[in-house]
């Protein structure tokens, strides 16, 4: 699918999020171009929890799809995709499976072997190769500010890692208020550094579509390996230039609208 015809699909379904005033209008309008709804599940990634999908998760009911926002563990890559892939055993249908940052690294391991999963959509997100880590992506392009930024915590059999509050509105969500970073701040959760060190399998994104939504002003994983993962995995790509590394909570119309349009493309 060509990038013009991607970037109309998303503008139409950000006019039709915008447009409709009431649940039953979305779901009426939606209803007549599709016959499945697959359910959307959201998988959040560090310094983060499910509740950082709120405004994308308002938007993705009013537009009649099942969304199931997952608590994903960040204790490490192995553990945390069985954990995800069990949650998705459980869901009947089709699911269009979201992850964020480390989610995406998440997802991209708990997809594989799933025939219900038609869509993987990574949303400024990790989308390793077999073997290679979070941490290895990040530094193979410059860009990131995360690195100095973080604040190490040693807990019974590994180490958390923090964004010192300090620095978190500048590494993480520049496009957002101050006040409300400060709250993100004080209320992120830790990733295990044994999570962000932990290498990948095989990648569900050599035999799932996937979809890439590019933050171009992104300071925690470089736009430049954001582009360089979504080009390896084909992927169809759309960058919002401004957007920080927490797009979807500064930009939720957008990213809403960017996940209707891979599954209108991905389930038929």
């Amino acid at each position: 699918m060509s990038f013009r015809r991607v970037l109309l699909i998303v503008l139409g379904a950000v006019a039709l999020l915008f447009s409709c005033t009431t649940p039953n209008a979305v779901a009426g309008v939606t209803a007549a171009t599709t016959n499945v709804k697959p359910t959307v599940v959201l998988v959040h990634g560090a310094f983060a929890d499910a509740s950082g999908w709120n405004g994308v998760v308002a938007r993705l009911q009013a537009a009649g799809y099942a969304v199931l926002a997952v608590a994903n563990p960040l204790r490490d890559l192995a553990g945390d995709s069985a954990y995800i892939s069990s949650v998705l055993a459980s869901v009947p249908g089709p699911v269009v499976l979201v992850g964020h940052s480390y989610g995406g690294a998440v997802i991209t391991n708990a997809a594989a072997g799933n025939s219900n999963v038609k869509a993987l959509v990574y949303v400024a997100g990790f989308a390793p190769d077999s073997g290679e880590t979070s941490l290895e992506l990040s530094d193979r392009f410059p860009g990131s500010t995360l690195p100095t930024a973080l604040v190490p915590r040693p807990y019974p059999g590994g180490v958390d890692g923090y964004i010192d509050p300090a620095k978190f509105r500048a590494v993480f969500a520049a496009d957002l208020p101050e006040p409300t970073t400060r709250l993100m701040a004080a209320t992120q959760r830790p990733v295990s550094v044994g999570a962000l060190s932990g290498p990948s399998g095989a990648p569900a994104w050599r035999s799932i579509p996937s979809w890439y939504l590019v933050a171009g002003s992104d300071k925690a994983i470089p736009p430049a390996a954001q582009r360089f993962m979504a080009k390896r995995a084909n992927s169809t790509v759309v960058e919002l230039p401004g957007a920080s590394h927490a797009v979807m909570v500064s930009q939720p119309a957008a990213t809403a609208a960017f996940i209707v349009a891979a599954a209108r493309s991905a389930v038929r």
